[in-house]
């Protein structure tokens, strides 16, 4: 497992857009923002399994993963890996802690009737940062 270096770890931190890219059924790449964190060694974001994305992460677990520093534009971490585990959200933590790190309210407030929400847990197997 790569490691995320000790000067870009803030990154994960911050209020950081990452865009996520995967691979779709028929081989074309998608791209989406999402927001994101750290744990246990972990890149962890939030997915509904209604999702084309989180369909593609079934199919293909790669997936590269990129930020830039909100705060100095020509300061990005990009990680790619593996999704390694998927770990149910129906209580909604998770996505609470985001929306609390990301929007400062205490609850998701764009849950939809039915959303069946993961976290998503990447394993870093390279790292590339610049700035």
């Amino acid at each position: 497992m790569a490691t995320i270096p000790d000067d870009y770890i803030d990154l994960l931190d911050k209020r950081v857009f990452w865009h996520i890219a995967t691979s779709g059924p028929d081989g074309a790449l998608q791209s989406s923002p999402v927001w994101g964190g750290f744990d246990d060694g972990h890149f962890v974001f939030s997915l509904t399994k209604g999702r084309q994305k989180f369909r593609n992460l079934q199919a293909d677990p790669t997936i590269a993963v990129s930020g830039t520093d909100p705060e100095n534009p020509y300061r990005y971490l990009e990680i790619r890996g593996k999704v390694v585990r998927v770990d149910d959200d129906s209580s909604n933590a998770f996505i609470d802690s985001m929306a609390k790190k990301y929007m400062d309210v205490d609850a998701y407030p764009f849950h939809q009737p039915g959303d069946e929400r993961v976290v998503m847990r990447v394993e870093p197997t390279h790292t590339t940062q610049m700035g």
